[in-house]
């Protein structure tokens, strides 16, 4: 704030340069300073004003080169998320949060914000016949709740039932109807958007969730993505997906009525999926590379 070199603020603390830079790196980890580029050309704020004209939402988006490879734009993509997720929740609240490589990848990032009687819930269940998913969760929901100072509440459930019968019975479990009770009065919901089709691909593609039936019957259904193993159509339809009588993740009409959702894509290979999870109403604020972001208006 008073504009001294490190050096003078080194002498003037007694300590060394590399000590200040250490201080100065630790006060933005931990939110005590924030750094906002405004950049005279704004090209991503046109953007941001193109896509909100056109789809109604609130859209982020974060400059990326065009020659990143999808694993750095991710990366990049995470950590403009997860330095100011702290603006759309705070205490006595309730957030949501779907597993996955995106999430995994803002977790660790989140800057800190003190909270008092907040709450995380894990929006799906992530078992399957190698894991119960427990771990790889958790340590997820984890991250967001150490930041948050919130109480994390696990949806100890595999990803996807055997059985749809199994699935309706153990909903009308008491232990059960209590987390899907507080998914229905979420404050703020965060998830990214599953796809096929990624170069980072999606953990319920990726890690042995889906079988060569399931594939078989996505394909039929001519499925796009999925928002916590919730699949849908390019119209943003989820009737007839025979998948979704067995998946665990919160119907649309039960996300659609959490206020804020808060969804995070990069990378135009998830182009499909965005745009059918905007047709299907599922967001209100959209964190995205600039790439993605000209692609999905160009061709809106």
């Amino acid at each position: 704030m008073q504009d001294l070199t490190m050096d003078a603020i080194a002498h003037e603390l007694h300590t060394s340069r590399s000590s200040v830079s250490r201080l100065l790196s630790h006060a933005r980890a931990t939110g005590l300073v924030d750094i906002q580029i405004r950049s005279p050309l704004d090209a991503p704020s046109r953007l941001e004003l193109l896509i909100q004209e056109r789809f109604h939402i609130t859209a982020h988006v974060v400059p990326v080169p065009d020659h990143a490879t999808d694993v750095d734009r991710l990366e990049r993509v995470a950590l403009s998320v997860a330095r100011i997720l702290g603006q759309f929740f705070d205490s006595n609240m309730v957030m949501g949060i779907a597993w996955g490589s995106t999430m995994n990848a803002i977790s660790r990032h989140v800057t800190p914000k003190q909270t008092h009687g907040s709450q995380i819930i894990q929006l799906n269940g992530a078992g399957n016949m190698r894991t119960t998913g427990l771990s790889y969760a958790s340590e997820i929901l984890g991250r967001f709740g150490y930041a948050f100072g919130a109480h994390v509440h696990q949806f100890p459930v595999p990803a996807f039932f055997d059985n749809p019968a199994t699935k309706q019975a153990l909903w009308r479990e008491r232990s059960v109807s209590r987390l899907l009770e507080m998914q229905s009065r979420m404050d703020v919901a965060l998830f990214g958007l599953g796809s096929p089709f990624s170069e980072v691909p999606s953990h319920v593609y990726a890690g042995g969730y889906l079988e060569e039936a399931d594939y078989a019957s996505l394909s039929r259904s001519e499925v796009v993505g999925d928002v916590a193993t919730i699949f849908y159509r390019a119209d943003g339809s989820t009737d007839g997906i025979q998948l979704n009588a067995r998946g665990t993740g919160p119907d649309f009409t039960v996300l659609r009525q959490t206020p804020r959702r808060l969804c995070v894509v990069s990378g135009t290979a998830k182009l499909a999926s965005l745009r059918g999870a905007l047709k299907a109403d599922l967001i209100t604020d959209l964190f995205v590379d600039e790439s993605t972001a000209r692609a999905l208006v160009a061709n809106a």
